[in-house]
């Protein structure tokens, strides 16, 4: 029975009860934090032969490449040839960089705004206003970068197959409309891996403004819960075929895979805009980390042995996922106060309460002595015009503590929730 439809006395019953469970959790004085998608110590330690290499006199890549000199804008081509492989592009197509990916967004982001794109008419710094779509719930840190650049923030809705395409059309007929953010393959924080049709309608969309940009930011392109990888679509070669070759500046990285702070992230594009890219950062340094990217191509060895890495974290991640699951559809699928995604992928869940109480249950557990993502956070400023999702990152955690954490989330759902219908 729904705990909304609860007569009177039996919601103050519970009420009653779920107080009770809910000052027991206090006095348990728990410190336990699902705020992040960080690899945990376990998932780490995988990758420990990489501390190892290259080695003493191992400096050359295939080509004859000094990987510790200056030098090599486009990386080395050991490891450009494993993710062109993995992703489905032309390695001439593939710049490897530095650990982070949002580094290059932030790059890219900021030259477009001080200098324009290779197809803008002017910097962005000299429109009007610039707008930028955000499908919601999404991934906090994109929305960080365009707040910073003072952009209006456009939130687009995420259906069970991508970004609700009806919306993103319209969107898109206004000029100043530059760019849209994007997870395509287990989306953060919903775990939505958009279709083929998706990405498609993405290639071939009409927009007003000539130098609308997606950023394809497949970060989870192959951390999977499973024994199964998604396809990589190449909408890059989608776009060209549909006569908007510059459209996506493409994204991925190592950090869900190796050590997350010392990685190597990934930039493909066109080749115009990989030109225009490489005119400003020739121009910011000289190069990457090859030793770092000559590493990785030698500890992976092939595309193959980024699978066969992933299914171990795999192993790692999926029983914790699976006990957020058990728990919340044990202690709150009765009670129709919640609905959760249940990702094959990726580092989340979202969890949707009941309306109006998702910052109540965030600081319900706060003062539990559990730590959540702040309420909103998966929207552009912070603002869940519902205030009903809150994202859950069981992967840092032992599953020991994620069960205590995810019980005691389910106690505090389930009081805001009983305190809202009291009301």
């Amino acid at each position: 029975m729904a705990l909304q439809d609860f007569e009177a006395q039996e919601l103050a019953q519970f009420a009653e009860d779920i107080s009770q469970a809910y000052e027991d959790l206090k006095a348990r004085n728990l410190a336990l934090d699902l705020t992040r998608g960080k690899p945990s110590s376990e998932q780490l330690d995988f990758s420990d032969e990489l501390l190892g290499l290259p080695g003493s006199g191992n400096f050359r890549s295939a080509d004859g490449t000094d990987c510790r000199n200056y030098g090599g804008l486009a990386g080395v081509k050991d490891i450009r040839e494993i993710y062109a492989e993995l992703l489905g592009i032309p390695v001439d197509q593939v710049y490897a960089g530095d650990a982070s990916s949002l580094n290059i967004m932030f790059d890219l982001i900021m030259a477009s705004y001080i200098w324009g794109t290779n197809d803008s008419p002017r910097p962005w710094k000299d429109e009007p206003v610039v707008k930028w779509l955000c499908p919601v719930p999404g991934y906090d840190r994109h929305f960080t970068i365009t707040e910073h650049f003072g952009f209006e923030m456009l939130p687009v809705p995420m259906l069970d197959d991508g970004p609700d395409m009806d919306v993103v059309r319209d969107l898109v007929k206004d000029p100043a409309v530059k760019g849209m953010w994007t997870v395509p393959i287990f989306g953060n924080p919903t775990g939505v891996t958009f279709s083929e049709k998706v990405c498609h309608e993405f290639a071939e969309m009409e927009t007003a403004a000539p130098d609308f940009r997606i950023v394809w930011d497949n970060a989870y392109a192959v951390p999977t819960l499973t024994d199964e990888f998604p396809v990589v679509h190449n909408v890059i070669e989608f776009a060209k075929e549909a006569g908007h070759p510059n459209r996506f500046w493409f994204m991925t990285s190592t950090s869900k895979i190796t050590f997350a702070g010392s990685g190597v992230s990934f930039f493909a594009s066109s080749p115009e805009n990989l030109a225009w890219y490489a005119s400003h950062a020739n121009v910011r340094g000289i190069g990457p980390n090859k030793l770092n990217q000559l590493a990785h191509a030698q500890y992976f060895k092939d595309a193959e042995g980024v699978r066969i890495l992933m299914r171990k974290h795999a192993g790692s991640l999926a029983p914790k996922f699976e006990r957020v699951l058990q728990i919340l559809e044990t202690r709150l699928g009765e009670y129709g106060v919640a609905s959760w995604t249940k990702p094959e992928g990726g580092y989340f869940i979202s969890l949707d309460v009941v309306d109006g109480t998702a910052s109540r249950v965030v600081e319900l557990a706060k003062e539990a002595g559990i730590a959540l993502t702040g309420a909103g956070s998966s929207f552009p400023l912070h603002k869940d015009p519902n205030d009903r999702n809150i994202r859950l990152a069981p992967s840092l955690p032992p599953v020991e503590e994620v069960e205590v954490a995810m019980d005691g989330v389910a106690t505090c759902v389930l009081l805001a929730a009983a305190e809202k219908f009291a009301d």
